[in-house]
């Protein structure tokens, strides 16, 4: 059974980023959060471990949305990153998490972070376990 999708997330780590929920769907959920000096390496660029934790979010929510039936949570037990560009100081990037696989003690989500001018910063794909 599929969780309501008016559910308020709040995740002290995540609220500590920055991150904003646009959508949250069982099928889809949109995030943006933007680069600040504390989520950059020294080039003014978006750190990878910010990139990642960004779409570890996501797809955390993607997966509560999708719980089954008596389930409690959900926990990341493998994530994989592809950094294709770079986002700069300053700039909002968006996260949009989709499903590629539901099931009952698993679910695995990718989640493509992109720039406002729809270029590609990272694909990540992540496996969450049913608790």
């Amino acid at each position: 059974m599929n969780k309501p999708t008016n559910v308020p997330f709040r995740m002290p780590f995540s609220d500590h980023l920055g991150i904003k929920i646009i959508q949250t769907e069982p099928d889809q959920v949109i995030g943006a959060l933007t680069v600040e000096p504390q989520l950059c390496t020294t080039g003014k660029r978006m750190h990878g471990g910010a990139l990642m934790a960004f779409a570890d979010t996501l797809g955390a929510i993607a997966a509560y949305l999708n719980l089954p039936d008596g389930a409690q949570a959900t926990t990341t037990i493998e994530s994989k990153t592809n950094f294709v560009g770079a986002a700069k100081l300053g700039e909002q990037v968006r996260g949009e998490t989709t499903a590629l696989h539901v099931g009952r003690r698993t679910s695995v989500w990718q989640t493509k972070i992109t720039t406002s001018e729809n270029k590609t910063v990272a694909i990540i794909t992540q496996t969450q376990l049913v608790l």
